[in-house]
C-alpha cells in the first residue's frame, strides 16, 4: 500500500484520489506471454486467436481503477485496486473484447455486495460476467451453429454474450467460417474411405482447448 493511501486512506476509498500504477508490472512482457501460453494464444472472451494481427491487452477481470455497473453510468471509483498486479485478475484478451466492449464493466447480480476496498473479500460477490479462469463457460453459454445463447436463459450467459459483444457481426463471420470447415470434415468421416481417420483426428484436435472456437466446434459436434 502506496504511503499517500496510508496518510489519507479515506480520500482513495470515497474516490477523491485515484490509484496510480505500474501498467510496466502487470503489462510486462514476460507476463503478457505467460498469459498468451496458458490460453494457447487465444482471447480469454471470444476465444479468437489473435496474436498474428494484434498485440493484445492484458485485462483485469476485475477494473483495477474504477467499475461500471450498467452502461451509461459514471465510473465508480476506486476500482478494484488491490488486484492489479493478481495473476487471478489478469486474462490476455483481443483489442476489440477489452477496448470496445468489457472496458470498465463489472456488474453484479446484488450490487449491494460489492467488495469496496482490500478489506472486503471478493468472493462474496456474484459477478454477472463469467471468469473464464475459474468457471466453465460452457455452463452458461452454447452455440447454435455460430451464434452464442444462454444455456437455459441463464442470466450470468447472457450478460457476458451482450457485454463482451459476442455476437458481434465480424466475430460470427470468423465462426461461419470455421464451422463450414468441421462440416467438411464431419461430411468425410460419414462417408467413410481414405481420408476419413485423418477428418476424424483434426476434428478432434478442433474440440480441444487450444483450438479457436472449440466451445462452438464440441457445441455443434454434440
Amino acid at each position: 500500500m502506496s504511503t499517500s493511501y496510508s496518510r489519507n486512506p479515506q480520500a482513495y476509498t470515497d474516490g477523491r484520489k485515484a490509484f496510480e500504477f505500474d501498467s510496466g508490472l502487470y503489462n510486462h512482457e514476460t507476463v503478457k506471454q505467460v498469459l498468451v501460453v496458458a490460453q494457447h494464444g487465444k482471447c480469454a472472451f471470444c476465444e479468437s486467436r489473435f496474436t498474428h494481427i494484434d498485440y493484445g491487452d492484458v485485462e483485469h477481470f476485475r477494473p483495477k481503477a474504477g467499475w461500471r455497473q450498467e452502461e451509461g453510468e459514471p465510473l465508480n471509483q476506486p476500482g478494484y485496486y488491490w488486484l492489479a498486479y493478481e495473476w487471478t485478475n489478469l486474462f490476455v484478451s483481443c483489442t476489440l473484447c477489452n477496448q470496445q466492449f468489457k472496458r470498465n464493466f463489472f456488474p453484479l447480480q446484488t450490487p449491494t455486495r460489492r467488495a469496496r476496498s482490500h478489506k472486503d473479500d471478493v468472493a462474496a460477490e456474484d459477478p454477472l460476467l463469467i471468469d473464464p479462469g475459474a468457471e466453465e463457460p460452457e455452463a452458461f453459454i452454447s452455440f447454435r451453429e455460430e451464434v452464442p445463447y444462454a444455456v437455459g436463459g441463464s442470466a450470468r450467459g447472457e450478460a457476458t454474450i451482450r457485454i463482451l459483444g459476442l455476437r458481434r457481426a465480424p466475430l460470427a463471420e470468423q465462426r461461419r467460417d470455421r464451422l463450414d470447415h468441421i462440416k467438411a470434415l464431419r461430411n468425410l468421416v460419414t462417408l467413410g474411405g481414405p481420408e476419413a481417420a485423418e477428418a476424424q483426428s483434426l476434428l478432434q484436435r478442433m474440440q480441444h482447448d487450444s483450438a479457436p472456437y472449440a466451445s462452438m466446434t464440441r457445441a455443434f459436434l454434440r
